[in-house]
C-alpha cells in the first residue's frame, strides 16, 4: 500500500495520551493523531526520527498523522490501520488460495465478524483475521504489546470456526524487515497465547508476513511511504 499523502520527517518529543504526540516538525511543535492506540513505548522514545502523513484537511483537529519511526537500521510502520490494507494485496498473490478465489472484506458469519471471507468454488469458505505487529526485540516480532481481550475473542472465534469445519487463518502482518521469528508475547499477555496454540491445535493456520517498509522522492520533490508485505516469518509457539 501506498499512502497517497505527503510525507514529512519529525522527532518524537511526547505522547500525552493513546491518540495524540507532541512532535517537533521544521522546528516547531506540532500535535498529531497516533495511528496506534497500543503502548509503542520501545518505538517512541524521546528524539526518535518519526514520519508523519500531512493530510492537510480542513474538518481535522490535528494536520498530521505519525505513521512510521526508524528504530535504530529498522523503518517500522506503526499504523494499525495498515495491515488490513497490506492483507488486501497480499492475500491475492500469497500462493495460500486458488486463482479462483473471491475475496471479501468485513464478513460477518453468525454472531462474528472477521476481517475476510475467501469463497473458492467446491470448498467452504475460509475466515482470516489479521493483526498488525510492531513489537520487536533482538530481530524476533511479538504480539500483542498490550493485554488484548479483543484479540483473545477473536482467536476464539476462528477456533470455532474450525470446530465447524471451515479453513480459518490468522495472518500476523510484521510491520517491518529484518525479523527472524514471530512468537505470541506471553509475558504481557499469556491468554492471547494460550489461545493461539489452542487454535493452532485446532486446526487454524498461524501465519506470518514481514514489510518492506520505504521512502521515496516523488516527482516534485516530496517523500512518499509505502509499506508492501514482502516473506513469510516462522510463527513460533
Amino acid at each position: 500500500m501506498k499512502y497517497t499523502e505527503t510525507i514529512v520527517q519529525g522527532r518524537f518529543l511526547d505522547r500525552p495520551n493513546r491518540f495524540i504526540a507532541h512532535i517537533e516538525i521544521d522546528g516547531k511543535t506540532e500535535i498529531c493523531h497516533v495511528k496506534n492506540t497500543g503502548r509503542c513505548r520501545e518505538l517512541l522514545p524521546e528524539g526518535a526520527k518519526v514520519y508523519c502523513a500531512d493530510c492537510l484537511s480542513p474538518n481535522r483537529k490535528t494536520r498530521y498523522d505519525l505513521i512510521a519511526v526508524e528504530k535504530g537500521t529498522r523503518l517500522i510502520n506503526m499504523d494499525s490501520q495498515a495491515p488490513n490494507a497490506i492483507a488486501a494485496e497480499y492475500l491475492p498473490v500469497s500462493g495460500l488460495f486458488g486463482e479462483n478465489t473471491a475475496y471479501r472484506r468485513e464478513v460477518t458469519h453468525g454472531a462474528s465478524r472477521f476481517d475476510f471471507a475467501m469463497d473458492t468454488p467446491d470448498r467452504p469458505t475460509a475466515y482470516l483475521e489479521v493483526k498488525g505487529c510492531t513489537l520487536e526485540r533482538d530481530g524476533v516480532a511479538y504480539f500483542p504489546d498490550a493485554p488484548t481481550e479483543r484479540g483473545v475473542k477473536h482467536i476464539r472465534e476462528l477456533t470455532a470456526l474450525a470446530r465447524e469445519g471451515h479453513p480459518a487463518y490468522i495472518l500476523f502482518v510484521v510491520q517491518m524487515k529484518g525479523i527472524t521469528a514471530l512468537r505470541p508475547n506471553d509475558e504481557t499477555h499469556p491468554a492471547f497465547g494460550e489461545a493461539l496454540r489452542e487454535a493452532k491445535a485446532t486446526g487454524v493456520q498461524v501465519l506470518a508476513v514481514d514489510c518492506v517498509v520505504e521512502t521515496e522522492e516523488a516527482e516534485n520533490g516530496t517523500l512518499r511511504l509505502s509499506v508492501t508485505a514482502d516473506q513469510p516469518v516462522p510463527v513460533e509457539l
